[in-house]
């Protein structure tokens, strides 16, 4: 613990850095930015819709709600601004007994969100001054969270989106949290490895017990500070992905918002942590530099390696803007715990991004992947972008959903028709933007006929941006 003297100095220090990133913030040029027009244009009001037509037939049992999370800044400004931040918009559809009840979409309520809007700030606790939270909405212990790395405590949504509550899990969450936690189906727990901007030494390995308590918080030793978006864990493992995406005060003194670049200095490893050990347990395993932002899955094999399968990037944020820099590809890592050596091998090389699985298999050996097709030239407007892919990994082989031209899906989720349902039994759900008409369509899939047209579409009279992560929050469940 610092004394009130150093303390005193890295308040000082802290104010210097501030004042030159503000400062060198306002000499950068306020061009349009690539994330924050076109496809990517933040919404401007929030919209309560009813009555919605279906154009198909809902499957019956499908009750419940379908929640995403985006960044949407209220008064978008492109100096120094990242594709990752802005402030947090919650989008979402109800479904009870084949009809659409209600589609609204509701900012979060930071402190700076609300003054731009004219309305009082979310009630709750905060974890210093940056409040911001837009990366994925989870159900944890019944209770619906929109979370983010790195910062912010979480903030519980009610049922219709319209009251909302910082909230780090009941008073015991300590520090950041995370965008990707991630839920073992045999334990009712969520795990996660939570990271902080202002904490370059360490991460943390959370495990949130199935009523929405912090159970377990342990620290591991890193250098340079990386950004860990995405972890995964095995029946004997929870893995850490210590990759070359670090903190970057160079970023930070030139105005950037977002601290993180490309650091070819930092040493690219996975780490094995036993499920109920600490870092002195930790076995660290090399691999050549890359970057995942999302594991598809992991498991444990009976030679006692490990499987780990992901979406790779040769590099990230090497020149300094927004764009990737490169594409993702599907990829299988053997982790070798015996050797400490990382063995990869290319999946489908064809780009790809926001990978999905039968939930219920997270954590264990699995057959079935979904993901979203990406732009081949990398163009963030994500032209072309029209494919939704199901990878039969037993099989080695892969289907496509074509949705045509001028048609952007999202992120897809998977939800089982029925709680022993097969492991491709159950349809898959999500927003799917078409950009000619500047509108969007909610769309449900059969994962089994998967080429097929869909078994029902909701028509939206506007354009939902791409966002990041969301989930289905089942109505029986939530009864439970």
């Amino acid at each position: 613990m610092m004394n009130p003297v150093q303390s005193a100095a890295r308040a000082v220090i802290k104010r210097g850095i501030e004042y030159v990133a503000a400062y060198n913030r306002k000499r950068l040029l306020k061009a349009d930015h690539d994330f924050l027009v076109g496809i990517h244009a933040p919404m401007r009001s929030e919209l309560t819709l009813e009555n919605l037509i279906v154009i198909g037939s809902i499957p019956a049992g499908l009750n419940g709600r379908y929640l995403k999370m985006g960044a949407n800044p209220v008064k978008p400004d492109p100096a120094g601004h990242h594709w990752f931040l802005g402030d947090g918009m919650v989008h979402g559809i109800a479904i009870q007994d084949g009809r659409v009840l209600w589609y609204r979409n509701r900012w979060i309520g930071s402190r700076l969100a609300a003054a731009a809007l004219g309305r009082e700030a979310a009630p709750g606790p905060r974890r210093g001054f940056n409040d911001t939270v837009n990366t994925n909405v989870v159900d944890i212990g019944g209770r619906a969270f929109a979370v983010v790395e790195a910062g912010s405590f979480p903030v519980e949504l009610s049922e219709t989106l319209e009251e909302q509550c910082y909230n780090p899990f009941d008073g015991t969450l300590a520090g950041s949290f995370t965008g990707h936690p991630h839920l073992d189906s045999s334990t009712g727990e969520h795990h996660a490895i939570a990271y902080d901007a202002n904490v370059w030494d360490a991460v943390r390995h959370i495990v949130v017990s199935s009523n929405g308590k912090v159970v377990r918080d342990v620290p591991i030793p890193v250098t340079h500070g990386p950004c860990i978006h995405d972890c995964a864990f095995t029946a004997r493992f929870v893995i850490v992905l210590d990759l070359p995406l670090t903190f970057s005060m160079r970023a930070v003194l030139g105005g950037q918002l977002f601290p993180f670049r490309w650091n070819p200095a930092h040493r690219a490893r996975v780490g094995l942590l036993p499920r109920d050990g600490d870092a002195t347990n930790m076995v660290w395993c090399d691999v050549e530099p890359c970057f995942v932002f999302h594991v598809v899955n992991a498991f444990d094999r009976e030679d006692g390696q490990v499987n780990l399968d992901v979406i790779a990037y040769s590099t990230v944020f090497a020149s300094g803007g927004s764009g990737l820099g490169s594409l993702g590809q599907l990829e299988r890592w053997t982790v070798n715990p015996a050797t400490r050596r990382v063995d990869r091998r290319v999946i489908d090389q064809t780009p790809q991004e926001f990978p999905r699985i039968d939930e219920r298999r997270f954590g264990q050996s699995y057959r079935y992947a979904y993901t979203v097709s990406a732009p081949l030239d990398g163009n963030p407007q994500l032209t072309g972008a029209t494919k939704l892919y199901k990878h039969d990994l037993d099989a080695g082989s892969h289907r496509m959903h074509e949705f045509g031209d001028g048609h952007v899906p999202g992120e897809f989720v998977f939800v089982p028709s029925t709680a022993d349902a097969g492991e491709d039994e159950g349809w898959l759900l999500g927003f799917v933007i078409d950009t000619t008409n500047d509108t969007t369509e909610f769309t449900i899939l059969d994962a089994r006929s998967f080429e097929a047209a869909p078994v029902a579409t909701v028509r939206l009279p506007h354009r939902i941006p791409p966002g990041f992560h969301g989930n289905w929050f089942s109505a029986v469940h939530q009864e439970e």
